[in-house]
């Protein structure tokens, strides 16, 4: 006599085995397995961005630092006449006078710079 319960299990456990040998797993219902992570739905898909603001902006606050840098280590006349000198340039020279203005936040952080000492090199 044998168990009708039992001929099922057997053949479950078939199933299971067959399956593994194949590389299936067993995820248990609700439980976050593999599939949570892989699965093509939108919402659990990993964007790809570029990124782009933050190497911008660390672009524009080092540029900004080194601006301030030269700004205090020359002093502002000479730091103008210098970019007075790229502005009455042509092409590019003259983009780079316009892009080493000394604007507010360049005077403030060279101001910042000599309360801590001349730079020497």
């Amino acid at each position: 006599m044998s168990d009708p319960s039992i001929a099922e299990f057997n053949s479950r456990i078939a199933r299971i085995q067959k399956a593994r040998a194949k590389g299936h797993g067993f995820e248990a219902e609700g439980a976050l397995g593999r599939s949570f992570y892989t699965r093509n739905d939108p919402r659990f898909r990993r964007k790809w961005r570029v990124p782009v603001l933050r190497p911008l902006f660390l672009a524009l606050v080092f540029g900004t630092a080194l601006k301030a840098l030269f700004l205090y280590q020359l002093g502002a006349p000479a730091y103008d006449a210098r970019v007075a000198g790229l502005m009455a340039g042509e092409g590019i020279d003259r983009i780079g006078g316009w892009l080493m203005q000394a604007d507010p936040a360049t005077t403030a952080i060279a101001r910042q710079i000599g309360l801590f000492g001349r730079i020497d090199g």
